[in-house]
């Protein structure tokens, strides 16, 4: 099966051809259930399968775990045939097992903790240890990971991050990555599109992994930070399409958003997104997919996959073709931006 493609070159140095569905790994570091290895490669497999040709990684996700186990798959693939990225920010270091990072987020994972790290010196290890656990000889994407306020608390510790990202040369590590042609972009993977314009505004970032924050349910991105990426030719990763859950289960009992259970007002708008959906003829989830894409700096959305059968409603989401009418019913309804990009 092929997917669509989109091209992305910025750099007019070849750039990178993503499938429009890529691969967020975090669930393969057994985020919130632990799954086996087994499990885990049928997962892998049956995406590769459907076409997926971009993988998304981190040293954060199972702690090492999710790299660990993309590399028996990926291994003997031709590397010219997919685009892997994965982040800097964190070092994981060996500890007590009392003094693991995320208890009761991680299951099953190393006895390992988190090290912020933004320093030159930092990023440049964190990309040897990411290569040595993927067994690649590359990776063609660094994202700076999580220097925004859900990770660190507050807007002061945010900034704190960021200047210390700039200030301890991060940042110059990762422009001698791209420029020396070991990696072919650099961004960052955030879940707050106000700390990405700040990173826009301050550097030479090629492409933003923005988390949740440009979806059916969110749009405020428009105001500012996406005519900005459009300006600069950024290209935009759409990372959490369904908000942690409740785009994909609708407004179930029990629902997520944003990593915890979705407040009433949340449930209510997607319940009212879904009627409209239901009306012609839409399953949520394949709305909630392809809306990001309507905008023209995404390149590719990257849901999680945790079970097969996940993995094979993302690539049905993938394969939809959503009518304009509903993208117009939404707007009327005031569900939706008018501003939104919808064809």
């Amino acid at each position: 099966m092929a997917l669509k493609t989109r091209h992305w070159d910025r750099l007019d140095n070849g750039g990178l051809t993503f499938t429009e569905l890529g691969f967020g790994t975090a669930p393969m570091g057994n985020l919130y259930r632990a799954i086996s290895d087994e499990d885990a490669r049928n997962i892998l497999d049956l995406a590769w399968e459907g076409g997926v040709r971009y993988y998304d990684t981190a040293p954060l996700y199972g702690l090492g775990l999710s790299e660990t186990r993309l590399n028996p798959f990926l291994r003997g693939k031709n590397r010219d045939e997919y685009v892997l990225s994965s982040k800097v920010g964190r070092l994981m270091q060996p500890c007590m097992p009392e003094d693991r990072t995320g208890l009761g987020k991680w299951f099953d994972v190393p006895q390992r903790q988190e090290v912020y790290d933004y320093s030159y010196d930092g990023v440049m290890r964190s990309v040897e240890f990411s290569m040595e656990r993927l067994g690649v000889s590359r990776i063609d994407i660094l994202y700076v990971h999580d220097l925004c306020i859900f990770t660190h608390g507050s807007k002061d510790a945010s900034d704190a991050r960021i200047e210390e990202f700039f200030g301890t040369r991060g940042y110059d590590a990762m422009i001698s990555l791209r420029d020396q042609g070991v990696i072919k972009a650099i961004g960052g993977g955030i879940n707050e599109w106000e700390v990405c314009q700040t990173l826009a505004e301050r550097g030479d970032f090629d492409l933003f992994l923005l988390a949740g924050r440009y979806t059916l349910l969110e749009q405020e991105a428009l105001n500012s930070f996406l005519p900005l990426c459009e300006t600069r030719g950024i290209g935009i990763v759409g990372g959490g399409p369904y908000n942690s859950g409740i785009l994909a289960t609708g407004p179930v009992p029990g629902a997520n958003y944003n990593y915890n259970p979705a407040p009433e007002p949340v449930v209510e708008k997607v319940r009212q997104i879904e009627a409209i959906c239901k009306d012609h003829g839409v399953p949520l989830v394949e709305a909630a997919f392809q809306f990001p894409l309507l905008h023209p700096t995404h390149v590719t959305v990257i849901p999680g996959g945790q079970a097969v059968a996940e993995m094979e409603g993302n690539l049905k989401a993938a394969a939809a073709e959503i009518p304009a009418a509903l993208w117009a019913d939404l707007k009327a309804a005031g569900l939706m931006r008018e501003d939104a990009p919808t064809g």
